[in-house]
């Protein structure tokens, strides 16, 4: 069986919202005061976890239209990168070559793990 493209777009787009929803949670902690209402009325944590919601959904619509489990979750490793990827633009911080390495390394795992 065959992974369609449908899948691995659903996927995709569930590992930038993975690395969303990451950032969110980050951003709410640094506005959290500590106490219990402080995190369950904070917008942005909030907005968090509909990131992860919505990542779940995307899950099973993709294993839904026939998607392969080990096709699939290699490519949601790349929430790694694009969370990388948001730490650079949001908060300055760098990517350096070893970084990149990784990256690298991710994208062939995931390019082997299609196969």
């Amino acid at each position: 069986m065959k992974t369609p493209i449908v899948s691995i777009l659903f996927f995709v787009i569930a590992a930038m919202l993975g690395a969303i929803g990451q950032y969110l949670y980050k951003s709410g902690a640094e506005e959290a005061s500590g106490s219990i209402s402080s995190y369950l009325l904070n917008p942005r944590l909030l907005l968090g976890v509909l990131c992860y919601l919505a990542v779940m959904v995307l899950f099973v619509a993709a294993f839904k239209k026939g998607g392969e489990l080990t096709v699939l979750y290699p490519i949601y490793a790349s929430t790694f990168i694009w969370a990388a990827i948001l730490a650079l633009n949001v908060y300055g911080t760098p990517i350096r070559p070893i970084n990149v390495a990784g990256m690298l390394l991710l994208v062939m795992g995931m390019y082997l793990m299609g196969k």
